[in-house]
C-alpha cells in the first residue's frame, strides 16, 4: 500500500504516531481526567491528522495521472521559446526538467504500488490510466520535434506500471487488447532492438521491461495467448530475445529470462495445442542444443529454467483433453536431439559430482544438477513411451558471441 506522496511533511507516514502520542499527553490512564470541550485549534488539528492520516487511494491515482501528465507536457515542450524557435531552454529550466523526471519516477513507482491490488487496478483502468500507460511508454516525436521525446526512465516506468495492474486480472488484459497493446509494445521492443530503422542505440533494459508488460498482460489468459502466438512479429521478438539471431549481440541475461519464462508459459499453458507447439518447433530445438549447455549458456539460472520447462515438455500434456497428439509432437521434436541432451547430461552431472563436496561452487550447481538428473528422467520415460523412432538433427553450429 502507497504510503501517499513523495514524502512530504504534509503527508508524512507517522501522522496516526503523532496522534497518539497527543492523546497519550492528555490522559496517562491512571486516572479520570476531566472531559471539556475541545478548542477550535485542537479540531482543526484533529482534522488536519485525519486528512493526512487517510489516504484515498482513487483520489490519489486521479492526482498521480494529473500530475504525470502536466509534467511530461511541460516535459515536451521545455525548449520551445515564445517565438517557437527551439534553442530557448536555459540551464535553470534543464534542471526543473530534470527534477521532474525524477519526481515522476516516484510517482510511477507509488502508482504501481497501488494497482497492486486488483480492485485499484480496475479502477486506475477505468479512469483511462491503459492508454495513458501506452502512450508514455511507446510515444514517438513528431520528426520536426525529434528532440523532444519521453526519457527511457520514464518509459520503463510505464511499462512496470502497466506489468503490475494486469498481472493475474483478466479484465484488464482483455482492456489491453482491446487497446491494441501487443501491436505497439512489440514495435517498441523493435524500436530498441540493435540496427533498428528509428536511429535508437539498442537497449535492452528497455527490451526486457516490454517483454515483462506482455508476458503479465498475455499469461493466463486464453483469447490473449493465441492472438500472441498468432502474431509473426511476436515470435520474432522471442527468437530476439533468446539470442537467436547469430550476427546480433547476445542479449542481456535479464531479457533471455523474461522471454524463456513467456515461451515456457506460452507451451505449457492449459490452451497450448499441437499448432502452437509446431509453431515454436525451431526455438524449442534452439532451447536443445543452446540454452543447457554450458559452452553457450553462461547463466546457471537459465540453464535450470531451460532444463526444466524440456523436462515439463516431455512429462506433461497441457492440453490432453483437446489435442492429444499435441504432447506426442512437442516430445518428438525434443527426443530428435536425445543423443546430444543425454551427452551434455552425463558430461555435466559427472562434472558438478566431482565439485568439492561444501563448497560454495557445488552448492551453487546443486539445482542444475537436480534439474538434469530430472531431465534424464524424463527423456528415458518418453523414449519409453514409444516416441523414440524419431530421426536425427543435426546439431546446429554453435554460435560464439562478439
Amino acid at each position: 500500500m502507497a504510503t501517499g506522496g513523495s514524502g512530504t511533511e504534509g503527508n508524512s507516514p507517522f501522522a496516526w504516531l503523532g496522534l497518539l502520542k497527543w492523546s497519550l499527553a492528555f490522559s496517562d490512564g491512571t486516572a479520570p481526567s476531566d472531559v471539556e470541550r475541545m478548542s477550535e485549534e485542537d479540531v482543526a488539528f484533529l482534522e488536519k491528522v485525519m486528512s493526512e492520516g487517510i489516504i484515498d487511494e482513487g483520489e490519489r491515482m486521479k492526482s498521480i495521472l494529473k500530475d504525470v501528465t502536466g509534467g511530461l507536457e511541460i516535459m515536451l515542450g521545455a525548449n520551445i521559446t515564445a517565438d517557437g524557435s527551439g534553442d530557448g531552454e536555459s540551464k535553470q529550466e534543464e534542471k526543473r526538467k530534470e527534477l521532474e523526471e525524477d519526481e515522476m519516477l516516484e510517482l510511477l513507482q507509488e502508482l504501481r504500488d497501488i494497482v497492486e491490488q486488483i480492485d485499484y487496478a480496475r479502477a486506475f483502468m477505468a479512469m483511462g490510466g491503459i492508454p495513458f500507460l501506452l502512450g508514455c511508454a511507446t510515444y514517438h516525436a513528431a520528426e520536426s520535434a525529434a528532440d523532444r521525446t519521453i526519457p527511457k526512465s520514464i518509459r520503463k516506468g510505464a511499462l512496470g506500471v502497466l506489468s503490475t495492474m494486469c498481472q493475474n486480472n483478466p479484465p484488464v488484459q482483455l482492456s489491453l487488447l482491446e487497446h491494441g497493446h501487443m501491436p505497439q509494445l512489440i514495435q517498441l521492443f523493435f524500436d530498441y532492438t540493435t540496427g533498428n530503422d528509428c536511429g535508437n542505440d539498442g537497449d535492452d533494459s528497455i527490451r526486457e521491461k516490454v517483454v515483462q508488460a506482455l508476458s503479465a498482460s498475455i499469461r493466463g489468459h486464453s483469447m490473449a495467448e493465441h492472438i500472441f502466438c498468432q502474431n509473426e512479429q511476436g515470435k520474432v521478438m522471442l527468437q530476439l530475445g533468446l539470442g537467436m539471431q547469430q550476427k546480433a549481440p547476445k542479449p542481456s541475461s535479464q531479457l533471455r529470462k523474461r522471454s524463456l519464462f513467456l515461451l515456457r508459459a506460452l507451451l505449457t499453458s492449459d490452451d497450448a495445442t499441437n499448432e502452437r507447439h509446431e509453431l515454436f518447433q525451431d526455438v524449442i530445438s534452439f532451447i536443445c542444443t543452446h540454452e543447457i549447455n554450458e559452452e553457450w549458456e553462461e547463466d546457471a539460472e537459465i540453464r535450470e529454467m531451460s532444463l526444466s520447462m524440456l523436462s515439463q515438455l516431455l512429462l506433461h500434456n497441457p492440453a490432453q483433453s483437446k489435442q492429444s497428439s499435441s504432447q506426442e509432437r512437442v516430445s518428438k521434436t525434443i527426443l530428435q536431439h536425445k543423443n546430444y541432451i543425454g551427452g551434455l547430461g552425463v558430461n555435466r552431472i559427472q562434472a558438478i559430482r566431482n565439485l568439492k563436496e561444501g563448497s560454495e561452487e557445488r552448492e551453487y550447481a546443486t539445482l542444475e544438477l537436480e534439474e538434469w538428473e530430472r531431465m534424464m528422467v524424463a527423456l528415458a520415460e518418453a523414449e519409453n513411451e514409444g516416441a523414440s523412432d524419431v530421426p536425427q538433427l543435426e546439431i546446429c553450429d554453435m554460435y560464439v558471441p562478439p
